[in-house]
C-alpha cells in the first residue's frame, strides 16, 4: 500500500542448533593436534575391522542410536511472516515466549538479517530490545547519551539541544557522570528509553525491556508512547506480555506462535483470543451431561457465563454492567441452595465474593431440577485486565457445606479505552487498584460561596483566638 511505513512480505529466520553427541566431550587443541597424529593409525585399525570374518560387525555398525544424531539441526524462528504497518499506526507484538517476537524486530531493527522474504521500511528507527543497547559500560552516563543518540542516528546539535530533557525523563541526574556500569538494570533502561524516545524518529520499536523499570517508570513509558504515537503521529511497534498495556495504547496486535503469525487484528479481541487460549477459559463453559459436571449429589453446574448487553463476551467494556449467570441442578429435594461467585484477578489476587444472600428464595427448600441464577456487576467498577471467575453453589445447614467450587470455570478482559463514560477518560496513564470505582467528586471555588457563607465557615468558635 502506498501510506505503509513498514511492508513485511514471506519473512523467514533459520537457526542452525547444535547437539552435544552423547560420551563426547570439550575438544581442546590438544585434542584436535592428537587426533590428526592418531589419524594414519586409526584408518589402519578400522580397515582390518572390516576384514573381519563373516558374521562379525565393523566398529562402525556398533554405534548406538544416540551416536547417530545429527550434530546439528535447523529451527525457523520466524516463517512466511507478512503484514503491513501504515503510518501513525501502534501495533501490538504478542505471543508466548519462543513466539518469535524478538526475533522479528531485530530483523525490522536491522538487527540480523532474515534467512529469506524481505522488509520495507521509510523513515528512521528507533529500537529498545535490550537493557544497555548500544551502551559501553566504562563510559559515563552522559557519554553513553552522546554515543547512543550517534549510534540511532542522532546530530551532536540535536543530541545538545535535547540533553537536559532526556536526562529528567530519565531521572538519572545524580549519576550522570558515574559509569554505566555501576547501573542498576532499572538505571540502565530508563537512560536508554529516555534517548530512544527523544529521538523523534518515524518508528520506535520497544520490547519487554520496559518491564524491567519500576511501576512508575513503566507509567511514564506508556505515557510518552502515547504522546508519540497520538500527537506526532510516529508508529510504534511494541512487544509486551501485560494485555491492559497492550489494548490501552495499541489500536491493532499481531498474535505470533511458533513463528508464524496466528492472528492479525484489533488489539481487544487479538489480547482475548491469546489470553483466553493461554488460560484454557473463556467467557463460557456449558455442560450437557449432569453426571459429569462439577458437584456432587447435592448440586452440579449447567452452565457459567458472562454476558455485557444480552451478549455473552470475552472482552468486558469497563463502562458497561456486565452480568454474571450461572445454570445448575438441583439434585436433592428440598435442599436450601446459595449461589456465589467469587472474583479474581492475574495475580490471583480476590477482588470481591458475592453471593445471593439477600435473596429469599434461597432459604426456603427447592424442588428437584434445573435452576438459573445471574447477578450484575456495575461498570466502572473493575479495574482493567483478565478477571477469573469461581463458582460456587453451597447449602447452610446443618453447616456451611460446598457443593460445587469450580475455579476458573470462566474468565474475561476488562479493557478501557479512555473515552467518555470512563473513569479515566481524558488521563492517559493507567489506574492503580484492584477496583476503579467511578465515585462522585464535586469541586467549588470558595470565590462562589458568597461573603457571608464563607465568614461562617472561617468564623472561629466564642472565646477563641
Amino acid at each position: 500500500m502506498s501510506d505503509s511505513i513498514i511492508s513485511v512480505e514471506g519473512l523467514g529466520k533459520k537457526y542452525r542448533i547444535q547437539h552435544q553427541q552423547q560420551g563426547r566431550r570439550y575438544v581442546a587443541l590438544r585434542d584436535v593436534i592428537a587426533q590428526k597424529f592418531a589419524a594414519p593409525f586409526k584408518f589402519l585399525r578400522e580397515v582390518g575391522r572390516s576384514k573381519m570374518a563373516d558374521g562379525k560387525t565393523p566398529n562402525s555398525e556398533l554405534r548406538t542410536p544416540s551416536s547417530r544424531l545429527p550434530a546439528s539441526e535447523d529451527f525457523w524462528a520466524l516463517r512466511n511472516v507478512s503484514f503491513e504497518v501504515r503510518q501513525g499506526e501502534v501495533i501490538g507484538i504478542i505471543g508466548r515466549n519462543g513466539a518469535g517476537k524478538s526475533t522479528l524486530l531485530k530483523i525490522l531493527s536491522r538487527i540480523t538479517e532474515p534467512t529469506e522474504g524481505r522488509v520495507r521500511i521509510k523513515g528512521r528507527v528507533a529500537s529498545l530490545l535490550e537493557v544497555g543497547t548500544g551502551f559501553h559500560p566504562e563510559l559515563t552516563g552522559r557519554e553513553n547519551v552522546f554515543l547512543n543518540g550517534a549510534i540511532l542516528g542522532m546530530h551532536r546539535v540535536e543530541i545538545k539541544r535535547k540533553f537536559d530533557e532526556i536526562v529528567a525523563f530519565a531521572e538519572v541526574e545524580k549519576f550522570l557522570d558515574t559509569p554505566v556500569k555501576h547501573y542498576s538494570s532499572g538505571m540502565y533502561v530508563r537512560l536508554a528509553f529516555a534517548v530512544a524516545a527523544h529521538l523523534e524518529p518515524e518508528i520506535l520499536i520497544v520490547d519487554e525491556v520496559l518491564a524491567v523499570g519500576d511501576a512508575q517508570f513503566q507509567k511514564k513509558c506508556l505515557g510518552k508512547m502515547q504522546d508519540v504515537s497520538q500527537k506526532q503521529g510516529r508508529t510504534v511497534l511494541f512487544v509486551s506480555h501485560s494485555m491492559p498495556a497492550v489494548t490501552r495504547l495499541c489500536q491493532r496486535a499481531v498474535l505470533l506462535d511458533e513463528g508464524r503469525i496466528l492472528l492479525d487484528g484489533d488489539a481487544q479481541s487479538v489480547a482475548t483470543r491469546y489470553l483466553n487460549t493461554h488460560l484454557g477459559t473463556s467467557a463460557e463453559r456449558l455442560w450437557q451431561n449432569p453426571d459429569r459436571a462439577p458437584g456432587d449429589e447435592v448440586a452440579r453446574l449447567k452452565a457459567v457465563r458472562i454476558l455485557q448487553a444480552g451478549k455473552v463476551t470475552e472482552v468486558v467494556d469497563i463502562r458497561y454492567p456486565l452480568t454474571f449467570e450461572m445454570e445448575y441442578w438441583n439434585l436433592k429435594e428440598g435442599s436450601r441452595l446459595l449461589v456465589a461467585a467469587n472474583f479474581f484477578n492475574n495475580d490471583g489476587v480476590l477482588l470481591f465474593v458475592t453471593a445471593d444472600f439477600q435473596e429469599t428464595d434461597w432459604r426456603r427448600p427447592r424442588p428437584v431440577g434445573p435452576y438459573v441464577s445471574r447477578c450484575e456487576v456495575p461498570g466502572n467498577f473493575f479495574s482493567e485486565g483478565i478477571v477469573r471467575v469461581l463458582a460456587e453453589v453451597c447449602t447452610r445447614e446443618p453447616f456451611w457445606q460446598s457443593h460445587v467450587r469450580e475455579m476458573d470455570v470462566v474468565s474475561f478482559n476488562v479493557v478501557d479505552n479512555g473515552e467518555p463514560g470512563s473513569v479515566r477518560a481524558g488521563w492517559g496513564l493507567p489506574l492503580a487498584g484492584v477496583v476503579r470505582p467511578m465515585l462522585g467528586w464535586k469541586t467549588d471555588s470558595l470565590d462562589t460561596l458568597g461573603g457571608s457563607k464563607l465568614a461562617g465557615a472561617l468564623a472561629l468558635p466564642p472565646g477563641g483566638g
